[in-house]
């Protein structure tokens, strides 16, 4: 998880709000992240490294805290699978 020092949170909490004002979720997501990447991630294969674990990592928080209880709630409520 990507634990930031509070005063960088509001800072990034602003970023986060603003695009949560301007996206949605079928493509617009994806086309930020790329044109990020495309214009500010320096060539190299160590920083497109980089870039992409951040994602990666944000993939696996997103299923740790987020699908995983979400998952378990609906086990309870509808019965696991066998």
């Amino acid at each position: 998880m990507p634990y930031v020092r509070p005063g960088r949170r509001l800072e990034l909490d602003s970023i986060v709000s603003h695009m949560a004002e301007h996206l949605k979720l079928d493509g617009d997501l994806n086309y930020v992240l790329f044109g990020y990447c495309r214009r500010h991630v320096k060539p190299s294969y160590n920083n497109y490294k980089n870039f992409i674990g951040e994602l990666n990592e944000a993939v696996a928080e997103i299923r740790r805290r987020m699908l995983a209880p979400y998952e378990d709630e609906k086990i309870k409520e509808n019965g696991d699978v066998y």
